[in-house]
Parts: structure tokens; sequence; C-alpha cells
């Protein structure tokens, strides 16, 4: 066979290929600018600035670098777990006028080329984990099991959006290891248990959108267990929000304006609470949305409050901002 004719057949063999895996990058591209919706991006990154803020040296801003590593793993991890989440909602999707337009369930998309943009998403995840300490590689590849089965948690339990809490704040344990090399809990624990309390505020909201079509549906959420008491429960998570983020600041050594902030925050959750329509769907985005405020709020103050402080008197020889552990 000549060579002429070898180039041919190559050309013909290779052509469908290049061109399905060309016709799949583009097609899942419209699926990543789906799953990286900024605002779901942003709820999960903010708990990681939180913990990496509280674990900067006194007088010090937080890590920058971390902070740039989080963002990315949080925007992989955010495009993953939404991958994950319409896979498993395919059906339901179609059947929900919010969700009915989404790729994979208009059918623009198969599962198996999500299945195989997925493996993207999380091989990129893995690369930007594998940057930490052994302790949070470990801690973080833990979350995995949250995020596959948190999707499947609305057709068996009418607390999915607590699970959404465990998944969505995990950064608020994994921040502070990835800085120190492991977590203290008396800090991250209350920490922790404030981020899932602020999920179940901001989703429970949200969830008030799509509640008649998850009666017809048979999908589960705290708004359909809610109910009409929505605003007496999310009371309650906010006033242990607000206690778990005290006991945070006593923890570790809070100053003034990280105080200052809490307080705005329990200020913006009264007005989320007091002005909100639960049957309204247009207002329930728009609380829902506005929680990006609060939890850019929250960090400017735990910022501030770091600088605050006093710089580490046991050493005046050794900048602390330079001698962190990572």
């Amino acid at each position: 066979m000549s060579l002429f004719s070898i180039m041919q057949t190559s050309k013909e063999f290779l052509l469908p290929i290049l061109y399905s895996i060309t016709t799949t990058i583009v097609m899942c591209s419209t699926l990543l600018i789906q799953v990286t919706a900024v605002l779901g991006t942003w709820l999960l990154y903010l708990p990681c600035t939180w913990s990496i803020g509280l674990a900067a040296e006194p007088g010090c801003l937080p890590d920058l670098a971390m902070l740039a590593l989080f963002g990315t793993g949080a925007v992989l991890m955010r495009g993953a777990g939404c991958t994950i989440n319409d896979m498993w909602d395919k059906d339901i999707d179609r059947k929900v006028a919010r969700t009915g337009n989404r790729p994979i369930a208009a059918e623009e998309i198969s599962r198996f080329q999500a299945l195989v943009f997925l493996g993207g998403q999380l091989s990129l995840a893995l690369g930007v984990l594998l940057c930490l300490n052994y302790y949070s590689i470990v801690l973080g590849a833990a979350s995995l099991a949250l995020v596959v089965t948190y999707p499947l948690m609305k057709r068996i339990t009418y607390w999915p959006q607590l699970v959404l809490g465990f998944t969505f704040n995990w950064g608020a344990l994994l921040g502070w290891s990835a800085v120190k090399g492991s977590c203290d809990l008396s800090i991250c624990l209350p920490l922790y248990i404030s981020g899932i309390m602020w999920t179940m505020i901001y989703d429970t909201i949200y969830a008030h959108q799509d509640k008649a079509d998850d009666v017809l549906v048979g999908v589960k959420s705290t708004a359909l267990r809610f109910q009409e008491n929505t605003k007496q429960w999310l009371t309650g998570f906010s006033t242990v929000m607000l206690t778990g983020l005290m006991t945070v600041g006593i923890s570790s050594e809070q100053t003034l304006p990280y105080y200052a902030a809490v307080m705005a925050v329990g200020a913006h959750l009264t007005h989320q609470i007091y002005s909100l329509d639960i049957s309204e769907p247009k207002d329930c985005w728009e609380t829902f949305g506005s929680n990006r405020t609060l939890g850019l709020i929250l960090f400017s103050g735990i910022v501030l409050g770091n600088l605050w402080k006093g710089k580490n008197k046991t050493d005046q020889t050794e900048d602390p901002c330079n001698s962190a552990p990572h």
C-alpha cells in the first residue's frame, strides 16, 4: 500500500473521530456554562475563604495563593457537582419548568458525553487537591461521597438541604487544614456548623421557587417540610449560625471588626427573613442571591479582624506573615 493510500485511509478513519470529539467538547461547553453559575460557585467558595482567613497569622492577610487555589477548586467542583446532579435528575428536570432546558434533560448532551466531561472536571479538581498537604488531600477526597450522594437525597428525605450544607461547607474544614496542616476543631467545627445553617437558610429559600413542581414530580425539600412555618425555621437556623460564629470568634481570639461583621450578618439575615415572600419565586431568587453579599461581609470581617490583632510577640525578629506553615 502506497503512502498516499495510507494517508487517505487514516484521514477517513480519523476525521469522524475528531468530529465526534469536537462535537462533544462544543456541546459540553454548553453544560459547562450552566454548571459553573457564578452565584453557586461563590456559595461554595466563601466558606473556604472564611477558613483560610481565620488561619492567617495575626496581623497578616490571608494566603492569596491559597485563596486562588481554592477558587479554582470551587469552580471545578461546583461544575462537577452540577454535572452529577443533572445526570441523576435528567427525568425530573424535564418535568420542571425552570430546569427543563438543561442540556442533559433536553438531550442536547448524552449521559455518556456528560460522564466523559465529568471525568475531565474531576481530574482537574484532583490536580488542585494534590497541591495541598497529605492531611488535606485525604480530607478533601472524603467530600466526594457527599457530592455524589446529595442529588439522591431529594428522593428520600425532606431534608436534602441539610446534606447540601454538609457538602457545600466542607471548605470550612479544608481551608484551615490546607494552611495549618490539620483542623483545629475548636474553630473549624463551629465554623462548619455555622456554614451548614447558612446553607439551610439560603437553599430553603431557593427551594420555595420550585415547590409546586416538586409536589407534582415527587421531589422533597425543606420548603415543602416547613411550608408556612418557614420563617420560624429560618430564624432558628440563623440563631444557631450566629452562635457558631460567636464561638469561632472567641476560640480564635477575634477582634472588633470580626464581631461587627457578625452583627452585620445578623442584620442581613433578619432583613432576609422579614422581607421574604415565599409565595413569590422572583423574591425567593433575589433573597437567595443576596447571600453572596452576606458571605463577603463575613470574610471582610475576618480579614480586618485578623489585621487588627497584634503581631506575634513571642518572636519580634521573625515576620509571622512569612513564617506561617503551609
